[in-house]
Parts: structure tokens; sequence; C-alpha cells
């Protein structure tokens, strides 16, 4: 008797974790969830600023104004040519470029000889250390344009931040920019200086 009552609370007790259990949802473990992607909150690196320069349209009354002292000695302004058409032209002995635009340049300066047109070449080398150079550069080229020495602050008031040499602007008489270029194109450059300069001429003062 007494085994059967144990055999009974037994039954009862399976019956009632059996029941218990019903409810329980077998899971499989899966793969841990993906990790959420971090946006990155990095900024990226701006690009350098570029500084822009706008065209000259006229040369500064500072660069006009400034004593410019000349190879030969004798100093002069680039405002004592007001009036005339002015082409300038910034080159330097160590340059290549400029050993063969030279030149080119010589036979138009010769064309316009009779004509209101100035010609004048700067070098921005330093006079204490380059004038031998210099010298030998100009005899060598038989450079025929009024030559002079560009100090640093004139260059780059000259330049307007288009940096390199050889550079050349052509300025009609009435002061005005026409063009302003830098390199040179073998055969090219010649022909485009004596252009720019027959259209400075037909502009009236």
């Amino acid at each position: 008797m007494k085994n059967l009552i144990l055999l009974i609370v037994l039954a009862l007790a399976c019956g009632t974790i059996a029941v218990s259990q019903s409810g329980r949802r077998n899971t499989l473990p899966g793969s841990a969830p993906a990790r959420p992607i971090q946006p990155d909150l990095t900024p990226e690196p701006e690009p350098p600023s570029r500084v822009t320069f706008s065209e000259l349209l006229f040369l500064p009354e500072v660069a006009l104004d400034r004593e410019i002292k000349g190879l030969n000695n004798s100093n002069f302004r680039l405002a004592d040519f007001h009036g005339k058409v002015l082409v300038i032209n910034l080159w330097a002995s160590w340059c290549g470029p400029c050993r063969r635009e030279v030149p080119e340049y010589e036979r138009v300066r010769k064309e316009f000889a009779d004509r209101d047109v100035v010609f004048v070449a700067l070098t921005p080398e330093n006079p204490r250390t380059a004038s031998e150079k210099v010298s030998r550069f100009v005899k060598d080229v038989g450079f025929g344009f009024r030559l002079g020495w560009a100090d640093a602050e004139t260059t780059d008031l000259l330049m307007n931040g288009k940096r390199g040499i050889p550079q050349t602007i052509v300025i009609d008489s009435t002061g005005r920019v026409l063009k302003q270029w830098t390199g040179y194109a073998a055969g090219q450059s010649g022909n485009r200086l004596r252009g720019l300069i027959e259209q400075a001429l037909k502009i009236e003062p």
C-alpha cells in the first residue's frame, strides 16, 4: 500500500514539472547581434586654402612710383613711361627659357624702335651677388631692353601672385594691363608680344 502511494506521489510530481516546462521556449544559441557601425566622427581634413589673385588690370601706384636701380646705375621709375605702351619682362640669368626668349623679344623691340613703346626688363636677382652673372647674360643674348634690378617688393607687386619666370606684362598708353603671362613658348612668345603691342598702339591715350 505504501508503495502504491509513493508511486502516485511521484507520478503527480512529474506531471507538475512537465506542465511548468510546457510554456518555456527552447531556443538555440544563435550568433551575437552585429554591433552597430559607429559613424566616423572625425571631421575630414579641409583642403588647403588657396589664395586667389584677380587679374592685374592696372599697375599699383606703389609699383609705378618705386625707384628701380638700372643695370647701368641710372635709376628710373615705371611711372616715367606713362602715356606710352610699356612692355615689362621679368627674367633671370639662371633661367634657361629666358635665354631662348630674349632673341625673339629683341626682334620685336627693333621692329617698334621708332614707335611709342618702351621695353623694360627686370631681374629679381641680388645685385650684390649676381652682378657678374647678369652682366654676362645680357652680353651673351644682346639684351637691348632698359634693364634694372627688381627688389622683392617690386617683384611681388608686378607678379601679382603669378609666380614664375620668364613673365611678361603689356600695358597700353592709358596704363591698363592688356595681358600678363608666364613662361616661354618657342616661336610663339615673340608673335604674341608683337600682336599685343600692335593692339595697344591702336588705343588712344
